[in-house]
């Protein structure tokens, strides 16, 4: 039986900043349905960014963004919590005026620590793959619709997950519930086809694991992106739920 009046959460990240743990997280709760990346086969049918299995992810799911925006950010769901890890470069050639029917979180990640986990997948990454400058644009798109969307850091959430889920589920209405800190290792059902080329990590894991600083150097090819990078960020740490 469908919930009357699911809360449509979506949450927009950009890649390598915790988003699936994010997601194994709510999947925990007794009362929510995930739901991975349903824009990704739009996304790659629109533009010409090169990914990993990138075909094979088209060829698995709806890549028509109105249909999915249709069947499945505003569809039928049957938990009172529609939990939707979403990427905010996703977000091209297509109408956004469902996002004031949904509840919108942005997810935020300190370049310094992401560029470097994004060349693994992405070789040559522009500002475009790395959902900063879209996810700037879309706090203050969501502001004009007169919300005030959450934002949440990558590293203030490792600091203490406890505290900043905490936090954000106050403001969503929803309760806190213990078991959103661990989960099973392994896959999860609703993973997307895209998996086995970016999820390694998670996988293994069992819980959000502690911060820790990179230590490697930061390669010199990316100094330049993360400059561009480094604005956008700033913009939304300064807005994020502080641990």
């Amino acid at each position: 039986m469908p919930h009357p009046n699911p809360l449509r959460l979506n949450v927009w990240s950009g890649p390598r900043n915790i988003s699936t743990a994010l997601m194994y997280s709510f999947a925990q709760r007794t009362d929510t349905r995930v739901v991975d990346e349903p824009l990704y086969g739009h996304y790659l049918r629109v533009t010409d960014a090169i990914h990993p299995g990138a075909k094979e992810v088209m060829a698995d799911m709806d890549c028509d963004a109105q249909r999915v925006i249709a069947n499945t950010i505003l569809g039928s769901c049957k938990k009172p919590v529609h939990f939707m890890k979403q990427m905010a470069h996703h977000l091209v050639a297509l109408d956004r005026s469902f996002l004031s029917q949904t509840t919108n979180v942005l997810l935020t990640r300190d370049p310094f620590d992401m560029l470097p986990s994004l060349i693994n997948q992405i070789k040559k990454p522009v500002i475009r793959d790395t959902g900063f400058k879209m996810q700037a644009e879309l706090l203050e798109e969501l502001q004009t619709l007169d919300q005030n969307p959450l934002v949440l850091d990558s590293k203030e959430l490792l600091k203490n997950p406890q505290s900043v889920l905490t936090q954000l589920c106050n403001t969503l209405n929803i309760r806190f519930e213990e078991n959103m800190l661990t989960w099973p290792a392994g896959p999860r059902k609703e993973d997307g086809i895209w998996a086995r080329h970016w999820y390694h990590n998670v996988h293994k894991s069992t819980g959000f694991q502690p911060y820790r600083p990179k230590a490697e150097p930061f390669p010199n090819g990316l100094r330049a992106l993360l400059n561009e990078c480094k604005p956008y960020y700033d913009l939304l740490y300064e807005q994020a739920i502080k641990a």
